[in-house]
């Protein structure tokens, strides 16, 4: 009794495996600094303050929102995270498409939706005021001064 093992599919080119290689190293790196981000993610939003879940809401994202420092981490792991799913979801596209073009149409579909998820999240964090109603005083008086 002998057991076979089939040759890899090779790379359609060299310039695509170094793209894969590169994607593979990301997968690890952004792996690692996801999880890290996402455990002082949660420890800042669920852990230290005082009523834990209770205490996330409109005011509690505005005044997290206003220091520069929460807007770049929470936009660093948006990026992270959508890049790092994005990537691979397309490597599972591009092992089970058995066809040329489902996998180029899948590809696109991927990286265009990524696309537009990157931009309104960045900007939803880049843009966000939660002092746009000249009556914010009476439902968010430790966000706003009037």
């Amino acid at each position: 009794m002998s057991v076979v093992i089939e040759q890899p599919n090779q790379p359609r080119s060299r310039k695509s495996a170094q793209w894969e290689k590169r994607a593979w190293i990301f997968m690890r790196v952004s792996g690692a600094v996801l999880l890290v981000m996402i455990l002082g993610h949660l420890m800042v939003n669920l852990v230290l303050p005082e009523r834990g879940v209770k205490s996330i809401d409109f005011a509690f994202v505005a005044g997290k929102w206003a220091d520069p420092f929460w807007q770049v981490y929470d936009g660093i792991m948006l990026w992270l995270a959508l890049i790092h799913g994005t990537n691979g979801m397309r490597t599972l596209v591009n092992d089970y498409s058995e066809r040329e073009w489902v996998r180029k149409s899948l590809n696109v579909a991927l990286w265009s939706v990524a696309a537009i998820l990157l931009i309104l999240g960045t900007l939803v964090i880049t843009t966000f005021d939660p002092c746009i109603d000249p009556d914010v005083e009476n439902y968010l008086p430790n966000v706003c001064k009037a």
